[in-house]
């Protein structure tokens, strides 16, 4: 469903992404892990098409360089990294922008629109939270109102740039429970950065390790997550065992 061929991007005449090639099928989490300034969030942004890139970001034969920003946001939602939401707008308010890409020239919300924004804030939980300030909430309801304002887009593909970041235990299990689930149910092509090994492990059919703004490599967790790679990427030591209960590798530095 969404394929990157030969991807790279410069700042400058600094190169940070480096001819990365990446797929991610409908029904799949990908999981991108890597140490700090790895490339992560880069390719997440460069892959929404917020930043400019070389290379090719594709899903069903159309290729993303000759579509319009209206475009790309029918195909990609994205749930970005600590955003600054409008703290006067309402929950509601917020969720129905998701619609933005798929409204008339007069911009003006339907019936079925209003619809789809309700069905996404009960399918995370935040329907409670709808005449609510966007500045009153704490950040595991923020980070769920995101989820449900890119839900709301109705696109067959999702980005995740460290949804988790900040928040507790509950809030992360929570938040990432409901995206399997939501995969699940919607045939959603998933690319998520993490930071947490462990997490990545748990939730993702896949992992991408990237170092240095190259994909050092890809495949099932126990492929991945070994404690020579990891060792090797992290400049930690670390061992890796399975799961007593769910048989999934966990990382334990050292």
């Amino acid at each position: 469903m969404l394929k990157i061929e030969n991807l790279s991007v410069d700042y400058g005449s600094r190169r940070v992404l480096h001819d990365v090639t990446l797929s991610v099928q409908s029904g799949e989490i990908l999981a991108l892990i890597g140490p700090n300034g790895a490339g992560k969030s880069t390719l997440i942004r460069a892959a929404s098409g917020v930043i400019p890139f070389s290379g090719q970001v594709r899903t069903n034969g159309d290729t993303f360089h000759a579509l319009t920003p209206i475009q790309r946001a029918r195909y990609i939602a994205v749930v970005p990294q600590a955003i600054s939401l409008p703290p006067a707008f309402t929950v509601w308010e917020t969720v129905l922008m998701g619609r933005t890409p798929h409204l008339g020239f007069l911009g003006q919300t339907s019936r079925a629109d209003e619809t789809l924004a309700w069905n996404a804030l009960e399918r995370v939980h935040a329907d409670e939270l709808a005449e609510r300030r966007v500045g009153e909430l704490s950040g595991g309801e923020r980070q769920r109102v995101l989820l449900a304002r890119a839900l709301c887009q109705s696109t067959p593909i999702l980005l995740l740039d460290e949804p988790t970041a900040h928040l507790d235990l509950q809030y992360q299990m929570s938040l990432l429970e409901l995206t399997r689930k939501l995969v699940r149910e919607d045939d959603l092509a998933v690319l998520i950065a993490l930071h947490d090994l462990n997490l990545a492990a748990r939730f993702a059919q896949r992992i991408a390790l990237m170092v240095d703004g190259r994909i050092r490599s890809v495949g099932a967790p126990r492929t991945v997550l070994t404690p020579e790679l990891i060792t090797e990427s992290y400049g930690w030591p670390v061992d890796v065992m399975e799961h007593p209960l769910a048989h999934f590798p966990l990382v334990l530095p050292r």
